[in-house]
């Protein structure tokens, strides 16, 4: 009686959730509370804010400074045209300083637009990291959800079973009641029965267990909220195309996008070490004022007002072959970048074969899975009929039974595996967060 106590109970509270959920209510949810995505939001954030002409150097620098200074000494002079030596001691002298100053490089060997190129490269990115995140997000948060489906049905299925079990437990009880099975068939009976009811109850188990991690990945205040989700069966796409897929990701995979990125960071690279071959121009001025205070001499103060101006111009001529090392250096980079992108291109080709694979082949196992399911079912109900009727023993039932349990859990295994390949290949293909829409 306490099982079915349970049943209630779980029941009722999953009739109690104020909120009914499909799967892009729980990617919405997530996108917005999800920790791992705020941060890297943040992060793209950073990468925005540091793409700017004045970060890359193109602006000039202005400054505003002030200083006092003073002097206490003792001090001894003696005049060309006067004989005696004149002596004061503890002379105080003062300086004061303010003024404000303009540095501007204005050619640096194209160092400022490399560097300018680079942070956008950067900031784009800093948009494909987060873009990738989320892609990962969904991906992980759409195999989830439908797990939770998955278990969903799987308690259905097992409650059908204890049902079964139980109508088999009734028969033998009122036949064993009037004598005409033996005792050995209504212990054997319970024992199905229990070891129905036993997996019934390990499964609302696994069920909270996938509940829990929707919750997580959607940051919910509650991680044991009950979620009652619109979904009952796993539909699937069984009409991709792997050309296409893969044309698409060519153009459109987070991964490759990223890897080309890198390829062009390694080219800026090289012309920010290749810049050291041009001199380098700098234009600086200001306008200051300036006043000495002395204590003793001819006059008692001095002051300047004025603006002053300069230009520098420079070429390094020798620094331990050190330029020629950095440039040779971000050539083999740039090769090694070539290289990794053919390399993950290699990778992202061979995940999509084995998911196209794994795709098409469990499209198969599921029709026949459907076939056998259908077979299933007839099964068992001719068993039942002829286990009334006593024409069957009640270990062919459980047999009868077993199979169809059996045919249920392949064919929502077979459902569910279509469902991840058709994942991965949309994820691959780099339209995964408009498949969710």
């Amino acid at each position: 009686m306490w099982r079915f106590t349970i049943l209630l109970l779980f029941l009722s509270s999953l009739l109690s959730a104020q909120e009914v959920y499909d799967l892009k209510r729980c990617i919405e949810l997530g996108l917005e509370r999800n920790y791992d995505i705020k941060i890297v939001r943040n992060n793209q954030e950073i990468a925005d804010n540091n793409f700017s002409i004045g970060n890359a150097g193109y602006l000039p620098q202005l400054d505003l400074d002030g200083s006092y200074s003073g002097s206490l000494s003792d001090r001894e002079q003696k005049l060309r045209d006067v004989a005696s030596v004149s002596s004061n001691n503890g002379v105080h002298d003062q300086r004061l300083n303010t003024g404000i100053n303009i540095s501007w490089t204005v050619f640096d060997g194209f160092n400022i637009q490399t560097s300018y190129n680079r942070l956008r490269e950067l900031q784009q990115v800093g948009q494909l990291n987060t873009r990738l995140t989320i892609e990962n997000f969904i991906s992980n948060i759409a195999v989830e959800y439908y797990n939770y489906v998955q278990q969903n049905i799987r308690l259905k299925n097992l409650l059908l079973a204890v049902k079964l079990s139980r109508e088999r437990l009734r028969i033998v009880e009122a036949r064993y009641n009037i004598g005409s099975m033996s005792r050995l068939d209504l212990q054997q009976a319970k024992v199905d029965f229990n070891a129905d009811s036993s997996k019934q109850i390990k499964q609302y188990e696994i069920l909270f267990v996938s509940q829990t991690r929707l919750n997580m990945m959607m940051a919910a205040d509650n991680v044991e909220q009950v979620l009652t989700i619109t979904d009952s069966i796993i539909g699937f796409n069984d009409a991709l195309d792997k050309n296409e897929i893969w044309q698409k990701a060519l153009n459109a995979n987070s991964y490759l996008l990223l890897s080309q990125k890198e390829q062009q960071l390694s080219i800026l690279e090289l012309k920010a070490a290749q810049s050291q071959n041009y001199p380098y121009l700098k234009l600086n001025g200001g306008y200051a004022y300036t006043k000495n205070i002395y204590e003793v001499g001819a006059s008692d103060w001095q002051k300047n007002i004025g603006f002053n101006y300069g230009l520098s111009i420079g070429y390094n001529l020798f620094d331990g072959f050190n330029r020629k090392r950095k440039q040779k250096n971000a050539k083999i980079q740039i090769q090694n970048t070539a290289l990794q992108y053919q390399h993950l291109q290699l990778s992202v080709e061979a995940d999509l074969s084995n998911a196209w694979m794994a795709y098409k082949n469990n499209i198969r196992l599921q029709s026949l899975e459907k076939e056998n399911l259908e077979a299933a079912h007839e099964n068992y109900d001719i068993a039942i009929e002829r286990y009334k009727l006593g024409d069957l023993s009640g270990i062919e039932l459980r047999e009868a039974q077993n199979s169809l349990l059996e045919a249920e859990e392949r064919l929502v295994q077979a459902e569910y595996s279509i469902k991840l390949c058709e994942i991965s290949l949309i994820q691959i293909s780099g339209e995964l967060v408009s498949y969710v829409r």
